[in-house]
């Protein structure tokens, strides 16, 4: 299989990470594939993504070390995607990175041949899920809910609308992956 990076997007409460973290545990052995572990000024929470937390400063340090090859702000936190995350790209794997949507026009200048995959739900589903998460005021969930990032999607952009069960995202995701990007 040739290099592909695959960038996974999706608005707060999408359920992205559950998303992801089911497809790595059923993913196989079909194709070579890294799930790159992001750097974020964020604590580690249980249930939540398995990603290095640093301080606001220490990111900085990292940042002026070059230390990222992908990285931005986003929802008050900052995230990077450190450039040894990225090195089995050029050992012919698949990597996967936990992406923003935000950031999706510098990911695809510095990467242009890069794959996206936006997982998202209905208006209702995210609200709901945002609260059940209990991070934030009704306010904040409101505002979140009203971000609209102008994003023009690749065309090789796959969809994956997650407002029913996990399950039925990570077959929708895994046959879209099949089908769409692996397919020879």
């Amino acid at each position: 299989m040739t290099q592909r990076l695959i960038y996974v997007v999706g608005p707060s409460g999408a359920g992205k990470d559950s998303v992801l973290v089911r497809l790595r545990e059923t993913w196989g052995t079909t194709h070579a594939v890294h799930w790159a572990r992001r750097t974020i000024t964020r604590e580690a929470h249980a249930g939540s993504e398995a990603h290095e937390s640093v301080s606001e400063i220490d990111f900085s340090r990292l940042l002026k070390q070059k230390a990222f090859a992908l990285h931005w702000q986003a929802n008050g936190l900052f995230y990077g995607v450190r450039q040894s995350e990225l090195s089995p790209l050029y050992q012919g794997h698949c990597v996967f990175v936990n992406g923003s949507r935000g950031h999706l026009d510098r990911l695809l200048a510095a990467f242009p041949e890069a794959s996206v995959v936006h997982i998202t739900a209905s208006a209702e589903v995210l609200r709901m899920r945002l609260r059940l998460r209990q991070r934030e005021t009704e306010q904040d969930i409101e505002k979140r809910l009203a971000r609209k990032i102008n994003t023009v999607w690749p065309k090789n952009t796959l969809l994956i609308q997650n407002d029913s069960s996990l399950d039925a995202a990570v077959q929708a995701l895994r046959l879209g992956l099949e089908v769409k990007f692996f397919a020879s």
